[in-house]
Parts: structure tokens; C-alpha cells; sequence
């Protein structure tokens, strides 16, 4: 773990307003800066950026974070990573974890340079492969599209690499998968015979290949093992070059294959990706999601294809939002996307991709085809399948939309759907009755915290009320009580990453932005806000001991709750 004082330090050098401005052009919105949304496309700017607070916040998609959760963001990379680009910009050296090697160090840059010194091998072998050369143009590739792909050619050979590299043998092939080493210990390269497609982070940077046969053979297509660089789960290619594309038409077309994306691309299309060797993940969905409100899932036509797409569509529910949408193009069995726009054109495709089909009509009528509708076992099969996939569901319009189709297939009451289903437990539940006490109490405490941070630590954690906000202020208070510096909201933020009250905190910080800041008008706010805490606890108490009392008389309170009882009472009698 990179030490917590030096997150801190680094979030107090960097200034987020530089940061932001360097990626998306801020225009200077009152006491803020303003811009399109860089996570989701967007006609008039949401997305604002403060420079006392230092962080950002979209109201359009939600997105919320500091310098570091932006670079995660608009790079796709991990905290660890952010945080070293962040402080590379600045000037700082990330100080070595306990037991790091000094071997390990730098070993991201060496992966990193090691794919690119391949992938220049591979290109520069296209060049020289008739064979090659000859399958592309077989299949429509124009020299421009390979170069925008950076395609290559790995030749048939077991150790080419080895020409390539000075050290064969390093560890450093191995940990990138570029080769492979047998029981007995003897190295080969793991592409052979290949046309070679390289897999690119947002940051530009080749970090895996995909590899498809040249004539016949299995595997057709070969992908890079996970590395300490690829993680298949989280990466999707062709990425990079559809940013441009996926801005102008708002939608993400997702494939099963990198073939069929640069197919795509050939003939117009330059808004579609693929998945990496494995099914659609959430993480995926929410990745699109953040740059496009709609998803359409082009698959092979064929029984493989349709199982594909269900996965895509089980994994898709947790990640949907209630304004984005998701739908399924189902080409014919004969066809994959790469074969369906060479044979049927653009126009077909963009016909196709407009029509998808809706998640919520899959959904249903893949549940239907494995019920018997005309059968009482059928259609209570139909909703014990649906209870699990609405659970995943986090949308709760398209989930009620969901539970009254199921009501009208399956002949069940909407109120029976949704108690067999265990739905009700969904809808929030009233607040419990506590301390009387007006939540706008805690709600305003919370902001006038998140303005000025270091009043945390004065606050009476005791005296909060069941309220909402209870948990984040006593997270805050102890957050700021545990550091004997003065801290940031940022510096908070990266401290609360992962935590439950993350999101209440953030939104609470949102609020604030373009509220006018007054530090001494501030502080009397809270010591004014902390004493009607004081006050309705004074209240509550009053009220429970006249309540006993009245229940079972003065005698029936104890010496002390007597004591209290009558100074509570000659307080409020000295108020009239």
C-alpha cells in the first residue's frame, strides 16, 4: 500500500483545475470552472470542477472525484497507477512498500516497452509477408485500417522473439506473455503463424496482443494471458479509437471478436468494440456507460452468439441506469458482424443497430422460450427464473416495467410478482421514529463540515440523531480527529474511497458547489447548528422523564432521573 501521507501530500501539490483543464478545456462558471462532461456525451456542460474543494462532479452522469479518481477515470487505470502518473507530474517519487524488490521497480515500463518493441516486430513483418498481406486484402482490410490498428504478423517459427530481444531468457517475456516456457524448461514464442493485433490502454500504451490464425487451425483466435498489464475483465478493445465516434453518435456497439471491430471500421462503423476472450462484465457496461447512453450487443447469430448475449445481458442489469439503454442485434445464423456488413453494407448494419432489440424484450422472451406458458408449472417456472435477474436489476422504473409484463404472462397479480419475487423490500422503508429531531439538523452539519473540515473535530458525535447523515459525520469526525493536520475535502474524499457513506459525502460536496464560502460566518453557523442539537437532546430528555412520570408518578423516577427531571423543568419554566 502507497502510504496514506503521501496520498495527502500529493493531493495538496496537485492542483486539480490544471489537471482537469489539461484533458477537457474549463471555462471559468462563477467561483468554479465548467466543461461537457468528458464520461458521458452531452450538449451543454454538467460537469463542474472546484478549485477550493478540489474536486469534480457531473450532474449529469454522477460522476464525483478528486485528481486521483479522474486520472482512474479518464485513463481507465487503477489508484496505484493514478496516483504514480499524478505524482510523476509533480515532481515526487512514490515512496517503496515494505518488502517491495528492487527488481520490481519500474517493471509497468519495462512491460510496457517490451510490447512495443514486439509489436514493431510484428508490423514490421506484415510488410514482408505476401501471405499476410494477401489474407487482408481477402478480407477488405485496407493498408490504413491495419495501421490504425497497428496490425502485424508474428511468422511461423518457434523463437523469433529471439532475434528481437537481447535476453531470451528474461523473466520479463514470460511475465508478458510473449513467450512460453514447457515443463522442461524450454522457451517458445506464443504467437506463431498470426495475424497480430495489438490491444491498447487509453493511455496509448500496448499492453496485450490478439493473435488469428493466417489458414486453419485452432485456437482461431489466441489472446495474451492476464498480466500484471491486462486484465481481461476490464479491458475492451478498440476503445482508444472509438472515442471520437462514440461521442458523435452516443452509442457503443459491442462485439465478441477484434476482427469484427475492424471490419466494423472499414466499412464505416467506428463506434464498436470487443470483449477480450471472455464474456461481458459489469465493469465493461459501466465503462461504456460513462462515455454513451446507449449499448447495442452485435453478437454471432449462431446458438454460441445468443448464449453470449445472455451472459452480456445478465452482467449488463447490476450496471443500467434507468436514462441509459442496452439492446441485442441478432444477425443471422450464418452471419457475424464482420461478414454481415461486407455482405449487406453499412446502411444494413445502421438499420439493424437502430432496431435492437430492447433489454427488457430479450429478457422476457428468453425466459418464455424455456416456460411453458399454457402450463400453471410454466408460469410459476417464469417468475422463480425472473426473481434472481430483477434482483440484479438496479433500475427501479424498468424493473416495475419488468414486473407487469411478468404479471401479464404469467397470469399473477403485479402485488403477487412482486411479493414472490421478495421486491417490496426494495421500496425504502420509513425512518424510524428516534429522537425528535428535524434531520435538517445532521443535513446542514454535513455541509457546513464538508466547507470547513477541521470543525470535525469539535463535533458531538454523541448527540447526533438517527438521521441519514449520522454515519458520514461520524466517519468525518474521525477521520479529521485521527490526523493532527489541517485537511482538505479532497484529501478526505481519497480517505473515505470505498467506504459506505462514500456516496452520501460526495453528493453532500456536490450541493455545495457555487455556495458562497464565509469562514467566520461558517464557524458560527455550527456553533449555532450544535447547540439546537444541544437543545432538542435537552428536549427528548424532558420528555421521556415527564412521560415516566406521568405513567407512574414522581416516585416512580429514580434520585438522578428526579434531579434531572426538575433542573430540565425550571430551564424550560425560566424560558416562558
Amino acid at each position: 500500500m502507497i502510504p496514506e501521507s503521501f496520498i495527502q501530500d500529493l493531493l495538496a501539490r496537485v492542483d486539480i483545475v490544471d489537471l482537469v483543464d489539461s484533458y477537457v478545456p474549463l471555462k471559468k462558471a462563477g467561483a468554479n470552472y465548467a466543461a461537457c462532461c468528458p464520461f458521458h456525451n452531452e450538449k451543454s456542460p454538467s460537469f463542474t470542477v472546484s478549485p477550493t474543494k478540489q474536486f469534480y462532479h457531473c450532474f449529469g452522469c454522477g460522476a464525483h472525484g478528486t485528481a486521483i479518481g479522474f486520472v482512474m477515470e479518464y485513463q481507465g487505470v487503477g489508484f496505484i497507477d493514478a496516483v504514480k502518473d499524478l505524482a510523476s507530474r509533480a515532481g515526487m517519487v512514490v515512496p517503496e512498500n515494505e518488502g517491495f524488490k528492487p527488481e520490481q521497480q519500474g517493471q509497468t515500463r519495462n512491460l510496457v516497452d517490451a510490447m512495443t518493441r514486439a509489436a514493431q516486430y510484428y508490423k514490421d513483418q506484415l510488410k514482408k509477408s505476401p501471405r499476410a498481406i494477401e489474407y487482408c486484402k481477402k478480407r477488405g482490410l485496407t493498408g490504413e485500417i491495419a495501421a490504425r490498428f497497428g496490425m502485424g504478423y508474428a511468422p511461423d517459427g518457434w523463437q523469433n522473439l529471439d532475434a528481437v530481444f537481447p535476453d531470451y531468457n528474461s523473466e520479463l517475456l514470460l511475465t508478458a506473455g510473449l513467450v512460453i516456457e514447457n515443463e522442461a524448461g524450454r522457451r517458445y514464442d506464443r504467437f506463431r503463424d498470426r495475424l497480430m493485433i495489438p490491444i491498447i490502454n487509453p493511455k496509448g500504451e500496448i499492453i496485450a496482443f490478439g493473435g488469428r490464425i493466417i489458414d486453419q487451425g485452432e485456437p482461431k483466435y489466441l489472446n495474451s494471458p492476464e498480466t500484471p498489464l491486462f486484465e481481461k475483465g476490464r479491458e475492451l478493445f478498440g476503445l482508444p479509437q472509438a472515442r471520437q465516434a462514440l461521442r458523435e453518435t452516443d452509442t457503443a456497439i459491442v462485439t465478441e471478436g477484434y476482427m469484427d471491430v475492424i471490419a466494423l471500421a472499414q466499412n464505416g462503423v467506428g463506434n464498436a468494440v470487443a470483449t477480450l476472450g471472455t464474456a461481458t462484465t459489469p465493469t465493461h457496461v459501466q465503462k461504456l456507460l460513462r462515455q454513451v447512453d446507449r449499448i447495442v450487443f452485435c453478437f454471432d447469430g449462431d446458438s454460441a452468439g445468443r448464449k453470449a448475449a445472455w451472459r452480456a445481458l445478465e452482467n449488463a442489469l447490476e450496471a443500467l441506469v434507468d436514462n441509459k439503454q442496452i439492446g441485442f442485434v441478432f444477425l443471422p445464423p450464418e452471419h457475424d458482424p464482420d461478414s454481415f456488413i461486407r455482405e449487406h453494407g453499412k446502411e444494413s448494419f445502421d438499420r439493424a443497430v437502430a432496431q435492437a432489440t430492447p433489454l427488457s424484450d430479450v429478457l422476457l422472451r428468453e425466459l418464455a422460450q424455456r416456460c411453458d406458458l399454457t402450463s400453471s408449472e410454466g408460469k410459476a417456472k417464469l417468475i422463480y427464473e425472473a426473481k434472481p435477474l430483477l434482483h440484479k436489476l438496479s433500475t427501479p422504473l424498468l424493473r416495475l416495467q419488468l414486473v407487469k409484463r411478468l404479471a401479464e404472462a404469467s397470469g399473477f397479480a403485479q402485488q403477487e410478482v412482486e411479493r414472490l419475487c421478495e421486491l417490496r423490500s426494495w421500496t425504502p422503508a420509513a425512518p424510524p421514529k428516534a429522537r425528535r429531531t428535524a434531520p435538517s439538523l445532521t443535513r446542514n452539519l454535513l455541509r457546513i463540515i464538508l466547507h470547513q473540515p477541521a470543525l470535525a473535530r469539535q463535533l458531538p458525535v454523541e448527540l447526533l440523531p438517527d438521521t441519514p447523515e449520522r454515519p458520514a459525520l461520524q466517519r468525518l469526525h474521525q477521520l479529521v480527529k485521527d490526523n493532527p493536520e489541517s485537511v482538505s475535502y479532497a484529501q478526505l474524499s481519497e480517505q473515505l474511497r470505498g467506504q459506505p457513506e462514500e456516496a452520501m459525502i460526495g453528493q453532500a460536496a456536490a450541493e455545495l458547489l457555487g455556495q458562497p464560502f464565509d469562514e467566520e460566518g461558517t464557524e458560527a453557523e455550527f456553533r449555532d447548528t450544535v447547540q439546537k442539537l444541544h437543545d432538542s437532546e435537552q428536549r427528548r430528555r424532558f420528555d421521556d422523564l415527564q412521560t415516566k412520570a406521568q405513567q407512574f408518578g414522581v416516585a416512580g423516577l429514580s434520585a438522578s432521573e428526579k434531579q434531572m427531571y426538575i433542573q430540565l423543568l425550571s430551564g424550560r419554566q425560566g424560558r416562558h
